[in-house]
């Protein structure tokens, strides 16, 4: 192919178009990057496009003016609303490759999935492969890319099998024999590039995967070690359990483990390395080699908070609700009257402390489940905590030296708030 001028990247700001914008732009492509509404990145020269509504031709030809070459990597592993399989993988892609036909694009190239094939049984799979089949009867020269499970930072798969690498005891579904075939994103992403820039490999499904299958037991094993940890303890999950946690994954939101992606993990995710090396021209990266020994440590605390701080947040949860639930009809209510007697307090502003106390401490925990944004919930709580220390030290002052430390306990309980609401304070970009 003759020297490009202009890529125009859809999907740029997904976990593979981050990446592949910055390997195209290395490679010195001007990238145009699609992005949704809202969504488009300050840095990047880029066009707004709705996948949910871009159905027709007619949406995208003006966008395609002096594009040379369209990178499709739109994809979504759960539907939510209008964000459905059929609309995000075939509806607007083929309007997509059609306006390119017309508009005179010169390469298509498509990243869709391993496994959109003949035997493709999930839903996912079977939309992939829909839109892959309407671009290859299209006359334009395409490329489909069809991945295996892609690691590397930022990805939340990566993190999901960190995750689980590094926990105590690693669950397994079954005996964790299903294989999978991974590839590290940075090889994707080069082997994409030279798709662009070259006509050798065109109207071509190229499988982009791993040098070999290995078992999912095989991969914990191996990325726990590059994490820096020791032999794992397995612990095997009969497939009926996990069948259950995946249909209620089914109807939670943003939970990777649902009935479909199980269904993908079973059948095995594998395929032919031979085209990727043809394109690399090398192996691809085995995975032992997919966390630099520079990241181990940041990937291992990333993954570890990844569990740990959803535990502690829970816990925190539990200690408001537990104190509102005691207050209310468990603990005396002779003996907080007492306590709330050396306060000052007697009669209705006792009662209205207690039991408005009690409340709010019921509100508190389980406002932790609820909210999205919680930063204000742990200063509040941090401010509630420091306010009843307050009024104990000063009228209660014997509860500081109780042998089981009911105030002493505080300080923890603040360190470990303190802790959650730096951890969930937004990271400037």
């Amino acid at each position: 192919m003759s020297a490009l001028r202009t890529v125009l990247l859809l999907g740029a700001t997904g976990f593979i178009g981050r990446r592949l914008r910055a390997a195209l732009e290395a490679a010195g492509v001007e990238v145009i990057c699609g992005a949704r509404p809202g969504r488009a990145p300050r840095d990047c020269r880029s066009i707004e496009v709705d996948y949910t509504r871009d159905h027709r031709p007619s949406d995208w030809l003006p966008r395609l003016a002096g594009v040379d070459v369209v990178v499709n990597a739109i994809g979504i592993l759960r539907e939510s609303g209008s964000a459905t399989f059929e609309a995000v993988h075939v509806d607007a892609p083929t309007a997509l490759f059609r306006a390119c036909a017309e508009g005179g694009v010169r390469k298509i190239v498509q990243i869709s999935a391993l496994g959109a094939d003949a035997r493709a049984a999930s839903r996912y799979h079977r939309s992939k492969k829909h839109g892959d089949d309407r671009l290859a009867a299209l006359a334009v020269p395409w490329v489909i890319v069809q991945p295996s499970l892609v690691f590397g930072e930022g990805g939340r798969s990566a993190l999901l099998f960190a995750e689980l690498a590094v926990l105590p005891v690693v669950p397994l579904p079954g005996d964790g024999g299903q294989h999978v075939q991974p590839i590290h994103v940075d090889d994707l992403c080069e082997a994409i590039v030279r798709l662009v820039q070259t006509d050798d490999h065109d109207r071509q499904r190229i499988a982009a995967v791993g040098p070999r299958p290995v078992t999912l037991r095989a991969f914990l094993e191996v990325l726990r070690r590059a994490l820096g940890f020791g032999t794992a303890r397995f612990l095997q999950v009969p497939m009926g359990a996990v069948r259950l946690a995946a249909r209620v994954g089914d109807r939670l939101p943003r939970v990777l483990l649902d009935s479909e992606s199980l269904g993908m993990l079973v059948r095995g995710n594998v395929g032919s390395p031979a085209r990727i090396t043809a394109v690399l021209g090398r192996a691809p990266r085995p995975i032992d080699a997919f966390v630099p020994r520079a990241n181990a440590r940041a990937l291992a605390t990333e993954a570890r908070l990844a569990w740990l701080l959803p535990l502690l947040r829970v816990s925190v949860a539990l200690v408001w609700i537990a104190a509102g639930i005691v207050s209310l009809n468990i603990y005396p209510v002779s003996e907080s009257y007492v306590m709330l007697a050396r306060v000052g307090l007697t009669g209705t502003a006792a009662a209205i402390a207690l039991y408005g106390a009690a409340l709010i401490d019921l509100a508190l925990g389980c406002a932790i489940f609820v909210l999205r944004d919680r930063r204000w919930l742990w200063r509040a709580q941090m401010v509630l905590i420091a306010a009843y220390s307050l009024v104990i030290a000063i009228w209660l002052p014997d509860y500081w030296l109780h042998p089981f430390g009911p105030v002493v306990k505080n300080l923890p309980m603040l360190a470990a708030i303190a802790l959650l609401h730096e951890l969930e304070r937004p990271v400037m970009k």
